[in-house]
């Protein structure tokens, strides 16, 4: 871990957070105000940046790689959420408005590097700047209702018609991400996904 501003790629890592989602619109006074705050992280496959059920909560802005959101029940059966790579973010704000714990695991699918800071860190830097904040609370409700729609879809179409769906909403990730882990996603085994691609299907 370390500091944007002692980081050897600095350079190229600032140019990463100005292309980020939430961050692009910021001013240089602003820059400079968050920059102290976040610590540049490089993770594995399967490294967990956030674990289901903590109170110690951190928001992510995702500079290369793909993250999964994940909730694991007593079974230990998991269910993918979303997916989120870089220029996006991740955040358990909900929670943390709610004052609960973690609904479910932020983990890395692929070789990643995010920057971090603590998640009361990000709240008050969004408190003195409102138009960020309410930047943000739309982008985390938007987040929502997507998960909300991928959950519905996952009963209500046939294995080729979720696939198409993740293909319009999400194409530039089809080939990155493990099929493994995609078939996960849409509910299918990874021999079924194969097939449809081998079909033609997709």
């Amino acid at each position: 871990m370390s500091t944007v501003e002692n980081h050897p790629e600095k350079n190229i890592i600032r140019v990463q957070l100005k292309q980020n989602v939430l961050l692009k619109g910021l001013d240089a006074l602003q820059n400079a105000e968050l920059e102290p705050h976040l610590v540049v992280v490089d993770c594995h496959k399967g490294d967990f940046l956030l674990h289901q059920g903590v109170h110690e909560m951190e928001q992510y802005f995702i500079l290369d790689g793909i993250l999964k959101r994940v909730v694991t029940n007593q079974q230990a059966k998991e269910m993918i959420l979303r997916f989120a790579d870089e220029r996006d973010m991740e955040t358990s704000y909900a929670a943390w408005c709610l004052k609960k714990p973690t609904p479910y695991s932020i983990v890395c699918v692929t070789k990643a590097r995010v920057a971090k800071m603590p998640l009361t860190q990000w709240v008050e830097f969004m408190d003195r700047h409102p138009e960020v904040k309410k930047q943000f609370e739309y982008y985390v409700m938007s987040s929502m209702s997507d998960i909300m729609a991928h959950t519905i879809t996952l009963h209500l179409l046939d294995a080729p018609g979720r696939v198409h769906r993740f293909l319009r909403k999400q194409p530039e990730l089809f080939d990155r991400i493990p099929k493994k882990e995609l078939a996960s996603y849409l509910n299918l085994s990874a021999e079924t996904l194969s097939r449809l691609k081998q079909r033609g299907k997709i």
